[in-house]
């Protein structure tokens, strides 16, 4: 198998092009798809001294190939030390109760494969470094093959609390895919998101609405421009139906409400001056995940 990396905005988007129908054939959630991962993208700070690179390590079997499997990520220079996270889990408020995050992998070579390209990755990073994988389900092949690479990496299990939609029962609702609805419902809608999350939200939700891929909910409120509730669900439209995911709202009258839901893993290591991939000795063995 081949391994490639690609660094910068314009690599990075032929590459989440080049993974769609991976993505597709995975079954991949909203969240770890190229539309979500491209409005990440153009949220980032852009220019020479922007201190967010995107990039991505893709394996392919032969050279031309479609990926059989990629991670996309942003390394973030903070002072001396690099972190690299997953591409789309920080410039805004990811959807709960799920896993949002992939490593895609279309089988358990390609996943081994995958491993053995994001160490290669961090082994050649100037300096200190951290990795934060998170988001990511149970049983991941990719992680576990990190794992018994990286043997003083640490693996996290956590639930998070889904949003659950029950304004139907509360108030007369007013649900619509129409991009122009959204447009003039956006100003209520961010008025409740966090400042440094707006953009990246206000980018989202108009390209989810522009592939149908989002749903506006709004309960009628005291003016036009002060609905009591508004709320956005990403849509997944597959061959068995429409998959809701509710995913940022607020409500003065109830109908939200959340409870816990599905596990997900994080992956972090840290490196400084002793590196922890292949080439600083690490040995190799069987890590618990």
């Amino acid at each position: 198998m081949l391994t490639r990396e690609a660094v910068g905005r314009a690599r990075v988007v032929a590459e989440i092009r080049a993974a769609a129908p991976l993505m597709a054939d995975l079954a991949a959630p909203v969240p770890a798809r190229g539309p979500w991962l491209t409005a990440a993208l153009n949220v980032l700070p852009t220019g020479p001294l922007a201190r967010v690179r995107p990039c991505a390590v893709v394996v392919a079997r032969h050279a031309g190939d479609r990926p059989d499997a990629a991670a996309l990520l942003a390394l973030r220079r903070r002072g001396a030390t690099t972190a690299v996270t997953l591409l789309g889990a920080e410039p805004g408020p990811l959807p709960e109760g799920r896993p949002p995050a992939r490593l895609l992998a279309r089988d358990p070579e390609a996943a081994t494969a995958l491993a053995d390209g994001l160490v290669d990755l961090l082994d050649g990073l100037r300096g200190p470094w951290t990795l934060r994988l998170s988001g990511l389900p149970l049983g991941d092949p990719t992680l576990a093959a990190l794992g018994a690479v990286m043997l003083d990496s640490q693996f996290a299990t956590s639930r998070s609390r889904r949003l659950v939609d029950e304004l139907d029962t509360v108030a007369d609702v007013r649900r619509t895919t129409d991009p122009a609805e959204l447009e003039r419902a956006l100003p209520a809608v961010l008025a409740g998101v966090p400042d440094h999350q707006r953009l990246f939200v206000r980018t989202a939700a108009r390209l989810h609405a522009a592939i149908g891929q989002l749903e506006l909910a709004v309960v009628a409120g005291p003016s036009p421009d002060r609905p009591a509730a508004v709320l956005l669900t990403l849509l997944d439209r597959g061959p068995a139906g429409v998959d809701r995911w509710p995913w940022w709202g607020s409500s003065d009258v109830g109908g939200l409400r959340r409870e816990l839901a599905s596990p997900s893993v994080t992956l972090t290591a840290s490196a400084g001056l002793v590196r922890l991939g292949r080439r600083s000795g690490v040995s190799r063995g069987t890590a618990a995940g």
